[in-house]
């Protein structure tokens, strides 16, 4: 195999498998702390790439870098003062492969322990979105918008807080206790991958997936719940709809222009499944969201959407769970409900949020507003603001897509 197809091949396990290997590792070595095991495992892949490109690569890769790891981490505690009495029996079996559902098993634990009540809620998220997902730290900070420096300081008060308090990476007894705060997580790392807040994709499907993976085994394993069965649908619904946001040429589509054809009817099938087992009373914000996101899905074009009703569902939501994002969702349907002095009065009103008068996607939402109302001029100005409020050269084009047509 080319250098090349060998670099290709050891970049993306370590975009997919970093983390999960990073926690059986740390399962396996409870003495390692986090950036010994880090070390590692950087190590562990500068290895592979030299002796994949000399060799070949293996038909186990992940448990060829564990079994490397694992002697490295041998290694490295035969050193510590503290293992002056030698490594544990246990530990030093580092020949064994590791298969996808030992990963996976390793993975589900250090979901739990990173959602372990003892931690803060941002730190919570942060050090599953570092140690679960593998997402940088650069992306992490855009997605709570605060410096790299500060996801840094919250990383290390995090492993300090699971080593001094003896946190296991394990599923633990109180698991259900843990579920609303778990669920919360799975949904963060779903929208990252669904709509990027840094890099050069706008989506990152790998990250869907691994949403929709980590919400499954939840249902798998008997831990999850009926709001877990709710989230899964939720999370299939977007998922069915990825691929017509673009067309042949690559080029964002609008909900209104998607080409339905495209939509994967097996995961609106499986979602509605998932989603009609999970009735209850009252229903939670991620019943709503679920059953707008079905109503879209059950719609054979744009024209014959349930505007009406998700205004409703839309309501009650914000009724539950107040937020801009949520806000501005309303807002777009209440227009296309024929409410448009409400949907102008809600999105305008928006623009006095400090954050959300630079989110493009309030501005491009103004603009056309504007553009259907026929006020071009207005239209322009929002169009213009988007443009140079959004990184992601494809948002751009789209948005000069509307901005010329206000023109032509």
């Amino acid at each position: 195999m080319s250098p090349d197809n060998v670099h290709a091949q050891v970049d993306s396990l370590y975009r997919q498998s970093f983390g999960s290997l990073l926690n059986a590792l740390l399962h396996r070595f409870p003495d390692l702390d986090f950036e010994e095991a880090e070390d590692i495992l950087q190590e562990s892949f500068s290895t592979a790439l030299i002796h994949w490109q000399r060799d070949t690569i293996p038909a186990n890769p992940r448990g060829w870098l564990y079994r490397v790891s694992g002697n490295k981490a041998i290694n490295l505690v035969r050193k510590k003062s503290r293992f002056k009495q030698g490594v544990p029996e246990q530990q030093q079996a580092a020949e064994e492969d590791l298969d996808d559902a030992g990963i996976r098993d390793h993975t589900l634990g250090m979901l739990f322990a990173c959602a372990h009540p003892s931690l803060a809620p941002k730190t919570q998220m942060i050090l599953t979105l570092k140690y679960v997902m593998n997402l940088k730290v650069e992306a992490i900070a855009k997605a709570f918008a605060i410096t790299v420096d500060g996801v840094d300081k919250i990383l290390f008060r995090g492993r300090t807080a699971i080593r001094t308090n003896n946190i296991q990476l394990t599923v633990a007894g109180e698991t259900r206790d843990r579920l609303p705060v778990i669920h919360k997580i799975i949904y963060l790392i779903f929208n990252e991958g669904y709509k990027a807040s840094y890099g050069p994709q706008l989506i990152r499907e790998e990250l869907c997936e691994e949403a929709l993976l980590l919400c499954r085994e939840l249902l798998d394993a008997g831990i999850g719940n009926l709001d877990s069965k709710a989230l899964y649908a939720l999370m299939l619904f977007n998922s069915a709809r990825l691929r017509s946001r673009f067309d042949a040429a690559g080029k964002l589509v609008d909900l209104e222009n998607q080409d339905r054809r495209q939509w994967d009817r097996g995961l609106i099938e499986l979602g509605s499944y998932y989603l009609l087992g999970s009735r209850t009373e009252p229903a939670t914000t991620f019943h709503i969201e679920a059953s707008i996101a079905w109503l879209h899905c059950l719609s054979p074009d744009f024209e014959s959407t349930d505007w009406g009703l998700i205004t409703q569902l839309y309501a009650r939501l914000i009724s539950m769970a107040k937020n801009p994002f949520l806000e501005l969702n309303y807002a777009v349907a209440l227009f296309y409900a024929g409410q448009r002095q409400k949907a102008f009065l809600l999105a305008n009103d928006l623009l006095r949020h400090p954050f959300f008068n630079q989110y493009y996607l309030l501005n491009a939402t103004l603009g056309k507003f504007y553009w259907m109302d026929g006020n071009m001029g207005l239209a322009r100005e929002y169009f213009v603001k988007a443009i140079d409020q959004t990184h992601f050269e494809i948002e751009k084009e789209f948005i000069q897509g509307l901005l010329n047509r206000t023109i032509s």
